[in-house]
């Protein structure tokens, strides 16, 4: 069913929040904006699917995680937190507790691993913005 409108329209996105006691899952961007630097997974949603899953999906696509529990926590819609245009980012967060589980980067992403909260590289888009409210509202 198509529909148009006369004004214009953000883009959405999820971003996943996997947190391992005080190590946070990053993955690196393999394509621009920001290629090579460091971010949350999280991707574009499709047009069929629900946040939820879209985020499942994307975290799955990118760090080969699954099967993890997610939940929605916060929205981040600062009208330049992308260079694409307006995008407003969903973030789900979820809790890794079998420490055996070791990312694999895939999809767009050019590597995965962990890093502790306190010890984060330079970060694509408002994820450090978003990684700083993390540690305080998480106290991680």
């Amino acid at each position: 069913m198509p529909f148009t409108y006369s004004y214009p329209r953000p883009s959405v996105t999820v971003d996943c929040l996997i947190i391992k006691k005080s190590d946070i899952l990053l993955i690196q961007r393999d394509k621009p904006p920001y290629e090579g630097f460091w971010a949350l997974p999280g991707g574009f949603i499709e047009m069929e699917e629900t946040l939820e899953k879209a985020a499942c999906r994307e975290l799955r696509e990118e760090t080969g995680i699954y099967n993890i529990k997610l939940e929605q926590w916060r929205t981040f819609d600062d009208p330049d937190r992308d260079p694409r245009g307006r995008t407003i980012s969903v973030i789900f967060t979820g809790y890794l507790r079998d420490s055996n589980i070791k990312p694999k980067a895939a999809s767009d992403a050019r590597n995965a691993r962990w890093f502790n909260i306190n010890d984060l590289p330079e970060l694509a888009f408002d994820h450090s913005e978003i990684l700083k409210l993390a540690k305080d509202e998480f106290k991680l």
